[in-house]
């Protein structure tokens, strides 16, 4: 098989990093793009930087090329597709929400600048990407998109309204590509992780990668936890499947991918964060009277 080229959109932190670094374990090269550099930093405030995302795919067995891209402006993102003559996969992880997201605010009463900004950047950036990259995919007659969601149906749970826009429009987008792209050979599907333990959730919950389950006395749902590392096996099994083209236009989970391909977490598990999700919240069962190992 040959070497695979991909594109990790927001490749800086989070589920992007995880991705990028285990599309690195199966010998990518991958360009690692998003805003934050070593010199520059985005709105999101946050030290994490593609160059470090970079070092870590080399590290991982594959070749991390770090590239400053924003991808709410089209030049950036013509100038990134000028450097690839292939393309594999892409994975179009752009949020850079969470600074205007108003979770609990009725969508009458928030900041509609915010609003506007959680749109912009969740969706304008996924369809700035496909439109400059797709190309790439169509001419070669070969390729898979992962559009990296939250959520892998359309239950609304009481977010705000943008973000629930955004989540599931990209779920859509996924649904939409996947049928215009089957003819030329290129499948699209969306992707979610379960609760997901990012470099900013581990700083918010006072813990770090090493000890995160001290978290769990705060938020007993943290037992399911999982790293970024785990949809980024999901990334790598796909991308390796050979008849991929079945997944295409669906919504797919870390959870759902897990059952199917058999890939574990860095700590070993396996954990299960769908199955948790419709005992506790569908059934009504108390989380605290469970083994949350039953469902790792």
């Amino acid at each position: 098989m040959a070497e695979l080229v991909a594109v990790v959109a927001g490749a800086t932190r989070g589920c992007g990093r995880g991705i990028a670094v285990e599309l690195g374990a199966i010998g990518a090269t991958v360009y690692v793009a998003g805003r934050t550099t070593r010199s520059s930093a985005s709105p999101m405030n946050r030290p994490e930087t593609i160059e470090d995302t970079a070092e870590l795919v080399t590290k991982a067995g594959g070749k991390g090329i770090a590239v400053r891209c924003d991808f709410s402006v089209a030049a950036d993102v013509e100038a990134l597709a000028s450097r690839i003559d292939r393309l594999d996969v892409l994975v179009n992880d752009v949020w850079g929400g969470d600074p205007f997201v108003e979770h609990g605010t009725p969508f009458w009463e928030s900041d509609l600048d915010k609003a506007l900004a959680v749109h912009r950047n969740g969706i304008e950036t996924h369809l700035i990407a496909l439109h400059t990259l797709l190309p790439l995919m169509v001419r070669q007659r070969s390729g898979l998109v992962i559009e990296v969601t939250d959520g892998d149906d359309e239950t609304y749970h009481g977010v705000a309204l943008p973000y629930y826009l955004v989540k599931s429009g990209i779920r859509r987008t996924a649904q939409a590509m996947g049928a215009q792209l089957r003819e030329h050979g290129v499948t699209a599907l969306a992707l979610t992780p379960g609760f997901i333990r990012s470099e900013a959730m581990l700083e918010g919950m006072g813990v770090t990668e090493e000890n995160w389950r001290d978290a769990i006395a705060q938020d007993i749902h943290f037992s399911m936890a999982e790293s970024p590392h785990y949809i980024g096996r999901a990334v790598a099994a796909l991308a390796t499947d050979p008849n991929v083209a079945r997944w295409a236009g669906k919504s797919l989970s870390s959870w759902s991918l897990m059952r199917e391909y058999d890939f574990k977490d860095l700590d070993g598990t396996q954990p299960d964060w769908g199955r948790w999700y419709d005992d506790i919240f569908g059934k009504g069962l108390d989380p605290h009277t469970v083994d949350p190992a039953d469902y790792r």
